[in-house]
C-alpha cells in the first residue's frame, strides 16, 4: 500500500492478517499487516511497537490497538471513525 490507509483500509488489512480468525493479531500476524501497509520497521522496532500497542497486556493486538499504534506513528489518513480526540 503506497498511500496512508483509511479506517476501512486498516480494517481490511487487519482482517487479512488475522490468520487465526480470532479478531486479534499475534506478533507474526502484526508483522504481516505492517508489511502489507509497506512499513519497514526492524524486528526490534516491530517487537517494541507490538508490546507498546498491547495495552491490555494479553499478548495480542486488537483492531483498536492496531489502529492506535498506527495513529501514533502518523500512518493513518484523516480521523478514523470512533477515534478519540
Amino acid at each position: 500500500m503506497t498511500t496512508r490507509p483509511t479506517g476501512d483500509d486498516l480494517l481490511a488489512v487487519f482482517t487479512r492478517a488475522d490468520l487465526g480468525g480470532d479478531q486479534k493479531l499475534d506478533l507474526m500476524e502484526f508483522t504481516l499487516a505492517l508489511e502489507e501497509l509497506g512499513l519497514s520497521w526492524t524486528r526490534a522496532e516491530t517487537q517494541d511497537r507490538f508490546e507498546k500497542a498491547d495495552s491490555n497486556l494479553d499478548g495480542y493486538i486488537s483492531h483498536g490497538e492496531f489502529r492506535a499504534v498506527l495513529e501514533s506513528q502518523g500512518w493513518v489518513e484523516g480521523p478514523l471513525p470512533g477515534a478519540r480526540a
